[in-house]
């Protein structure tokens, strides 16, 4: 026996497989990470690449599954009771912290993947005790399988529990599809510590805190929570404070004033809040927990910790009188009392009335001969004190009809946000209703000839480089995070999009008018003509490279309106940088590059599909104001791999000249051949993107590059075709 192995020594490197320090990678802070563009490998889903859900959910019960959901509201589990007998509460707060989580700048966060059950979702202070929602709900999900998502299982079952106590929902669709690893990448704030406030050293504010200054693409105040600081602004009460807190984060989740009164309001007609002990006696969160949690995290193995001890947000007390039925409550005890500051048995602040009636107060969770205060939050009190949300507030206690109706549809936009349009839709409770809010797009004329089209096209005298440009710019708007954006539709000829700077509005007013000339001569959508612009300028450049190919195409996109356009959301939409294009609209704290990574990602391209469609951008003239940055071809406007042969050609050195530029230059004369960006030259200096150029440059692989193009560029104009998709 050595002496290492009688000293016990670990036959397995110590922290290998665990998250904190593993990473070789760490030696190289500044290294471009491709992390975000292997969100979601296929190799970590369990299902097999056969496996559909969209499929397999239309051949579930959706009578029977709901049926179960609803029973399981009052089927209490002595391991986790249920307040007053009924989980609706919990299960409510459980999707809207899934849900809420979504932020209209860049459509991330949401429901519709079931990553609340992954980290760091899942160990989130605002999420406390959710963990056990979700094992409350796994019978029903083992039951149902492969036919019921967790995503679609985690919403309906909000959905439910306000069925169950008298509320009229406005619907609900499936079609979630689970993830199977942690959004990782994702960007949730710079803090280096849960709830801190806001000014430590990695804020998400500007210097004075204010509300408006909140960093995009952030929506929730600090890490950790799903919206606002429930005690005030940093933990300090200030209902006047809170509501400009309250006002910017629901914004940045697509909401205005009377929607965020009303989801505030029907969030907290139900359930409670739980601060009736230590919060000091809470194990460890989900992810932290060791293996005999079994995934449960903030276990209180100090005191009883269930019923009326438990504790989550430390605020304790419901906010109405009746907390497991649907009611008017909520407003008639705001606005009918005086409330004052008082703090929770956990220490949390809060709000009490003064002199309230005995009758007016809810019972015990445990035991009915008990009544005990209604609560209020800092931001509850928001809604009185400030004069916009007092006057909704009002409206809404004087017509309670009206307050279910706005409430119903707010509820549903929350929970079917990122879902995508209404084509989407899936089940017997999809409401056929158009909302603007789904970015609404009639469907299109496939009653003409494409041949037709692309001969006028080919014969308009526009460039190849404006064709295929615009079609880009009208494509390259597509999130899969929220399943907004893309072609379909022609929204780039309509505002905001056709004043974007990203968008060039002079050259593409002019090509507009064109493809719009041939769309009325040919009954086709403009839609179509623009994007089938972009494939004849393909085409063309193929041709010219020496390959006859043809670009795959389907007919069918609309022509949305004016009028079916909600232009305040679309300007989220708005490109601040085109890597793809080599364009910046200005200097940034992030690099270009780290720029374009992020837009791959959000189109849903994999790093080889970026690497090659940008290496077919740059030899087809498409760079943003005719920039010849990265152009490496004495050959433009023909479909050549040109760009990875000379990138990657040691006959040329590679010279700083300014602010993101350089100089290509030849070795033995020094004279400038080349101008360049960073992202031209990121496909030579990092590791992994220069092994993918090299793929592309070498003598063997010109007509890969060519049909790989192809097929990204074919993925990109149809990724919002969902009308072709079950």
């Amino acid at each position: 026996m050595t002496e290492q192995q009688s000293a016990g020594k670990c036959p397995v490197a110590h922290g290998a497989n665990t998250e904190v320090g593993n990473s070789v990678m760490e030696w190289w802070p500044n290294n471009l990470n491709l992390e975000i563009l292997h969100q979601h490998d296929r190799k970590t889903n369990p299902m097999g690449e056969s496996f559909n859900y969209r499929e397999e959910v239309r051949k579930l019960d959706f009578d029977a599954v709901k049926k179960d959901v609803e029973d399981l509201m009052t089927n209490s589990q002595e391991w986790w009771p249920a307040d007053w007998g009924h989980y609706g509460g919990l299960m409510i707060r459980m999707t809207w912290h899934a849900a809420g989580s979504y932020r209209v700048a860049d459509g991330r966060g949401g429901a519709a993947t079931g990553n609340q059950r992954f980290a760091p979702i899942n160990s989130w202070p605002d999420n406390t005790n959710l963990d056990k929602a979700r094992r409350l709900l796994w019978p029903i999900k083992k039951k149902y399988g492969n036919k019921l998502s967790w995503a679609d299982l985690i919403v309906l079952a909000g959905n439910v529990a306000y069925e169950s106590m008298g509320f009229k929902t406005f619907g609900f669709s499936f079609g979630r599809e689970d993830i199977w690893h942690p959004e990782k990448d994702t960007y949730w704030g710079s803090e280096k510590e849960w709830l801190a406030p806001s000014d430590n050293e990695n804020s998400r504010y500007g210097k004075d805190r204010d509300a408006e200054t909140l960093e995009n693409p952030l929506a929730a105040v600090m890490m950790g929570l799903i919206y606002v600081n429930p005690e005030g602004v940093d933990g300090n009460p200030d209902p006047q404070k809170t509501a400009h807190d309250v006002r910017v984060t629901f914004a940045r989740m697509a909401m205005d004033d009377e929607e965020t009164v009303a989801l505030t309001a029907g969030g907290h007609t139900v359930g409670k809040c739980h601060g009736n002990g230590d919060a000091a006696n809470l194990g460890p969160d989900p992810e932290s927990a060791d293996v005999e949690e079994q995934g449960l995290g903030w276990n209180n193995k100090v005191s009883r910790g269930v019923g009326r001890d438990t504790v989550t947000s430390g605020i304790e007390g419901a906010w109405t009188t009746n907390p497991i039925q649907w009611d008017n409550g909520y407003f008639y005890l705001l606005l009918n009392y005086e409330w004052e500051l008082t703090k929770s048995p956990a220490g949390a602040w809060q709000w009490e009335p003064k002199d309230i009636k005995e009758e007016d107060k809810p019972v015990d969770v445990e035991d009915p001969s008990i009544r005990l205060n209604p609560i209020m939050t800092d931001a509850d009190m928001a809604m009185k004190v400030d004069p916009e949300y007092r006057k909704i507030s009002e409206k809404f206690y004087k017509d309670p009809e009206y307050f279910n109706d706005v409430f119903a549809r707010a509820w549903f936009k929350l929970i079917h946000r990122d879902l995508g349009p209404k084509e989407r839709y899936i089940g017997p409770e999809a409401p056929q209703e158009d909302l603007i809010w789904q970015d609404p797009v009639p469907a299109g004329n496939k009653d003409y000839s494409v041949e037709l089209v692309k001969a006028k096209i080919a014969d308009s005298g526009l460039s190849i480089g404006e064709m295929v440009a615009t079609a880009w710019d009208s494509a390259r708007t597509f999130r899969q995070s929220d399943m907004r954006g893309g072609a379909n539709g022609a929204r780039i000829r309509l505002a905001p999009q056709k004043d974007w700077e990203g968008n060039e509005p002079e050259r593409l007013a002019k090509v507009l008018k064109v493809l719009e000339g041939i769309a009325s001569e040919t009954g086709a959508s403009v839609a179509d003509v623009i994007v089938l612009a972009g494939n004849v300028g393909i085409e063309k450049a193929a041709k010219a490279a020496g390959y006859d190919i043809a670009v795959p195409f389907k007919r069918g996109r609309g022509d949305a309106s004016q009028e079916m356009t909600d232009e305040e959301s679309f300007e989220w939409l708005e490109p601040l940088s085109d890597g793809y294009r080599n364009w910046v609209k200005k200097d940034y704290a992030v690099q270009p590059e780290e720029m374009m990574l992020d837009r791959t990602q959000l189109m849903g391209l994999t790093a080889p599909e970026m690497t090659v469609l940008v290496g077919g951008m740059r030899v087809l003239g498409t760079n943003h104001g005719g920039t010849k940055h990265g152009v490496f071809t004495d050959r433009e406007g023909q479909l050549t791999n040109d760009f990875f042969v000379n990138l990657t050609d040691m006959a040329y050195k590679w010279v700083p000249t300014g602010n993101n530029l350089y100089e290509i230059r030849d070795r033995k004369t020094d004279k400038a051949k080349w101008t360049a960006t960073r992202v031209d030259l990121v496909f030579g200096s990092n590791s992994i993107l220069r092994s993918y150029a090299e793929v592309y440059a070498q003598d063997d692989n010109q007509e890969k590059f060519v049909n790989d193009f192809v097929n990204a560029w074919a993925k990109v104009m149809s990724a919002d075709r969902f009308d072709l998709v079950s």
